[in-house]
């Protein structure tokens, strides 16, 4: 794979991966595309992958195992494969189970007994035992806990959905009755629970007003508007009534999904990409390169001096799940983006962070102007709907359309402009004006110091230019505190 994509022996090393992986990993006649722009998320034909990985894009970086195309877990380089394969299935899986609970694996060495344990020592202990226990008496490749690890996986790269992922579990359990195969999708579920990849549902008021979280997660009316935490449904069958959340947010806490990631020794070195091995020219390649980073090191140096201190961006938008079904619902994932690692890999779906799933909003964003209120705060319509001019914006309300028009571009113009003197070609007033300042991070927070939020979906009401262009204060602002808020 470091070899030249114009010599013999890789062209010839391409056809061997491509004649290999359609005996093993095909599906139909495709198969996933390893190259760096499909990264294994494509299907595509022979012809296609070949192109790709020959002439246009070669393999992606990292990608030596190819457990997308048909080979295990297990190290390819171990020269005794046959005899050894099942003692490393169990050693990777002991390394996997003492990385998810080093912490109590610590604290059960110090002490040495198991009497009182603790629930994450219990789990501990209990994944230990299936990764020790055979997925039926003489296996020698595969482990109970290995193979419900590698069944998930299977699910997930396939797209099974969950009906479908039980009806082959109970085909399976039908067809090897002598094996230890999960009874069900929520055993499996559970079992991934236990390894530390679980999400919190978190309940909600039905007018987005507030969380039923931390010191409110006994209560079951809303605080600020009364509503109800919970919605009754009956049964048609039985005509019983039950109560369920009105609205449920999941949540996906970041720490153990980041610890996943220096728990990789190839992962926790691309960690440090932006620093040791991202070219340093002056192009802007990646988000190190940019001025909001230097100035970002600049302000916080004790979290710049280390490397591996990890970088995040934050994305969202919402889709309809239901796809074309006329359903006034939209769901939002929001999600995290590694940007510590190189610009090929940090886009790629495997590296994102899913943070949370938001239920039940109506719309999404479609333009521009609309995200840019919703994140900042300031409101992209009206008299000052212009977040770089602020109170500075030139407009001017169009009475038989109805419409607000933004004037006064001539401001950004040299001072000697001939259009700064152009009466006729414009409003017929020359325009002599210096450009107006951005706001800078602490005069924004100067003028949200005394914005009180008020979060619900309430009637609609016409706004008024005497409530400012702020519509609240949003989080993002208190990330950072001065100039570096922009």
């Amino acid at each position: 794979m470091g070899l030249r994509r114009s010599t013999n022996e890789y062209i010839s090393g391409v056809n061997n991966f491509l004649d290999t992986t359609f005996e093993r990993a095909s599906k139909g006649d495709e198969i996933l595309c390893p190259c760096k722009k499909c990264a294994n998320c494509k299907w595509n034909h022979r012809n296609v992958v070949e192109d790709h990985l020959v002439v246009f894009n070669g393999f992606v970086q990292g990608y030596t195992k190819w457990i997308f195309h048909g080979e295990s877990f297990s190290s390819r380089n171990n020269p005794d494969h046959n005899n050894k394969e099942g003692s490393n299935m169990r050693d990777n899986i002991d390394g996997l189970l003492h990385d998810t609970f080093r912490d109590v694996a610590g604290d059960l060495r110090l002490e040495g007994v198991r009497e009182g344990l603790s629930e994450d020592a219990k789990k501990f202990f209990k994944l230990l035992e299936e990764g020790k226990q055979e997925l039926y008496h003489g296996c020698e490749n595969f482990s109970k806990l290995n193979f419900t690890i590698q069944l998930f996986l299977f699910k997930c790269i396939h797209g099974l959905s969950n009906v479908a992922f039980g009806d082959l579990l109970d085909l399976l359990r039908e067809a090897f009755p002598f094996s230890h195969i999960p009874e069900s999708f929520h055993k499996e579920k559970n079992v991934i629970k236990d390894l530390g990849l679980d999400y919190e549902k978190i309940h909600a008021c039905p007018n987005d007003c507030m969380l039923f979280w931390k010191e409110n997660e006994k209560e079951n009316n809303c605080s600020v508007c009364g509503s109800s935490r919970w919605k009754t449904v009956n049964d048609p069958l039985t005509n019983e009534s039950s109560k369920i959340p009105a609205k449920v947010l999941r949540y996906l806490p970041l720490k153990p999904r980041l610890q996943r990631i220096f728990m990789c020794p190839e992962t926790t070195a691309n960690m440090k990409w932006h620093d040791t091995e991202r070219p340093k020219d002056g192009n802007i390649r990646h988000a190190a390169d940019g001025e909001a980073w230097k100035n970002f090191d600049s302000l916080h140096e004790d979290f710049a001096r280390d490397p591996r201190n990890v970088r995040l961006g934050l994305s969202s938008d919402g889709f309809n799940p239901f796809r074309t079904m006329s359903i006034s619902h939209s769901t939002w994932p929001v999600m995290l983006m590694n940007y510590n690692l190189s610009p090929w890999i940090c886009m790629k779906p495997e590296y994102m962070i899913l943070s949370m799933i938001i239920p039940a909003l109506l719309w999404t964003i479609s333009d521009f102007p609309a995200a840019y209120a919703m994140l900042s705060g300031w409101s992209t319509k009206g008299r000052k709907a212009c977040p770089t001019c602020n109170h500075g914006t030139c407009s001017q309300y169009l009475k038989h359309s109805r419409k607000m028009c933004y004037m006064g571009h001539r401001a950004f113009l040299p001072p000697d402009h001939p259009f700064r003197r152009d009466k006729k070609s414009f409003d017929g007033k020359e325009d002599h004006r210096s450009a107006p300042t951005p706001l800078s991070g602490t005069e924004v927070l100067e003028e949200l110091r005394e914005f009180n939020n008020v979060f619900r979906k309430g009637q609609k009401r016409k706004r008024r230019d005497s409530e400012g262009p702020w519509k609240k204060d949003p989080s993002f602002l208190n990330c950072h505190t001065g100039n570096i808020t922009n």
